[in-house]
């Protein structure tokens, strides 16, 4: 039987490293430009300008805003986030929060294709910003099965090689309440840059994480998690 206290159920919210392509240095147009063209093959008629939003999901051209946590203290689920415009602040905080209290070798961070996307953004942004990665996030060395993540878009794809299958689309057909009811991951962008609004992202990633939580609790068929045993410490 799985331990939930032992995990750290995470997701972040990511935009670009600037508001608009013109705001960039030379030197990070030419290199977007480039990673344009990969991106646009089937649309040339694209300039990397138009398709500038799309630069928050890549390490290399973007920046994380928020990490929302979640874990079990209890019969109790407690989420905590840090968030801001400060990322190096913000990763600091939280690489000193995994190396407090999840540096056991039974430690483990779930997220939803956490192991394609937000593991390794959140690695690479450190490395960015200058932060040594905590223990749990380093993978040099070791095999996939070594590592101590889950994914719950893995999980429910019990060995298939399938596309991507949303958080939104799993919480529907196993019946969990949905927490696309504001925003969705496209408009964190546009919130972040035109409307500065740091507590609606906040809120919006740390409904994903309560989501995550309550997959996992579904694939080991065990109750939700009662609206009432949800802490929000912040």
């Amino acid at each position: 039987m799985i331990d939930f206290s032992k995990i750290l159920f995470l997701d972040i919210e990511t935009v670009s490293q600037e508001k608009s392509y013109d705001q960039l240095s030379e030197r990070m147009q030419k290199l977007w430009s480039h990673k344009a063209e990969q991106l646009n093959r089937d649309n040339p008629e694209l300039t990397p300008a138009d398709i500038y939003d799309r630069a928050g999901i890549y390490a290399e051209f973007g920046k994380i805003v928020c990490i929302s946590v979640g874990f079990f203290n209890g019969n109790r689920f407690r989420l905590k986030s840090f968030y801001g415009h400060d990322e190096r602040a913000m990763l600091n905080d939280f690489a000193d929060m995994l190396n407090r209290h999840y540096n056991a070798p039974d430690a483990q961070l779930c997220a939803h294709n956490g192991k394609e996307f937000d593991f390794p953004y959140i690695a690479r942004r450190m490395l960015i910003n200058g932060i040594q990665i905590p223990r749990i996030l380093q993978v040099a060395g070791k095999k996939p099965w070594e590592t101590n993540f889950i994914d719950t878009m893995e999980l429910w794809k019990f060995g298939d090689y399938k596309n991507y299958t949303s958080l939104d689309l799993l919480c529907a057909i196993l019946d969990i309440p949905t927490p696309k009811d504001d925003i969705n991951g496209s408009e964190v962008g546009r919130v972040y840059w035109e409307e500065n609004d740091l507590e609606r992202i906040k809120t919006y990633c740390q409904k994903d994480v309560l989501a995550i939580a309550q997959l996992m609790r579904r694939y080991h068929y065990l109750p939700l998690i009662p609206d009432d045993c949800v802490d929000y410490t912040n």
